[in-house]
């Protein structure tokens, strides 16, 4: 089935996926032309201005949704932030540790919870005092590998939102798809496990500049790993040089009173009329 992927210029391109995932957006379905023989479809150049076309449609139609989420966030004063990551980089961990401390400090939150199937993060989040609202893209979305604005819309329908301060939405665990749709956040920041290597920076560069600040997590893990957090730094440098590392541990709490300052600089940083 043909992919599609949104560059940072906003053009959009089309190759193929050699499995069977499937992916929602209402896109339409683009048959093979009767000519195609039993070695495949060799018609990629006829037919790509008709994909690039649902693309861009697609896009469009998410961008609109954005907007309007965002417009929903600030009306009733709330922060957004998307959280991105892999699968198994530590997300629902640090969400679990920042909601505890977000409880503690008055702060009223939200939690819009992405995964293709079941509720085991969205139950490891339960008992914070935050409203959590779950979205699991395999029911309805076709399994999708990421959220996207509609998504999101529909989570919100399930949300107080003049009863938050802060909205944190962990995205589906993916390195590619979720740093292409904008969800209406505020602002975008990647958990990243220094188990997965130094080099992805530069092999997955659309997700990192998409951020602006990266939690290097699993740093309690350092002394047992062939593992060096500058080397990654440099690599994520040479990709976005704007973006923050603050190096964390989920599991031990090291660093995240760092990443606390940070979400509360970001709630400051919000409108003050979205806030009022």
């Amino acid at each position: 089935m043909g992919r599609f992927h949104r560059h940072d210029d906003g053009t959009v391109h089309a190759h193929d996926h050699d499995d069977e995932h499937e992916h929602g957006h209402g896109q339409e379905h683009l048959e093979a032309p009767a000519d195609a023989d039993a070695h495949g479809d060799h018609s990629s150049y006829e037919t790509g201005t008709e994909r690039v076309m649902v693309l861009e449609r697609i896009f469009t139609e998410n961008d609109v949704a954005a907007a309007e989420n965002r417009a929903a966030f600030d009306g009733a004063g709330i922060t957004c932030v998307n959280l991105m990551s892999a699968p198994g980089a530590g997300k629902t961990t640090i969400l679990a540790r920042t909601l505890a401390h977000l409880q503690e400090a008055g702060v009223r939150a939200g939690v819009v919870e992405g995964d293709i199937e079941t509720s085991i993060d969205a139950d490891r989040l339960a008992g914070f005092g935050a409203q959590v609202s779950l979205l699991n893209t395999g029911d309805g979305f076709g399994g999708e590998c990421h959220l996207d604005a509609p998504m999101v819309r529909r989570a919100l329908s399930r949300l107080d939102l003049d009863a938050l301060d802060l909205l944190l939405v962990e995205n589906v665990g993916n390195l590619v798809c979720p740093a292409e749709f904008d969800v209406g956040a505020h602002r975008s920041v990647m958990v990243y496990s220094l188990t997965e290597g130094e080099e992805k920076p530069l092999k997955y560069p659309v997700m990192f500049r998409s951020c602006e600040l990266v939690l290097l997590n699993k740093m309690d893990l350092v002394p047992h790993l062939d593992a060096d957090p500058e080397l990654f730094a440099r690599n994520l440098a040479q990709v976005n040089p704007g973006a923050t590392v603050l190096e964390v541990s989920a599991r031990t709490g090291e660093g995240m009173d760092g990443w606390f300052a940070w979400l509360e600089a970001a709630r400051a940083g919000t409108p003050a009329d979205a806030r009022a």
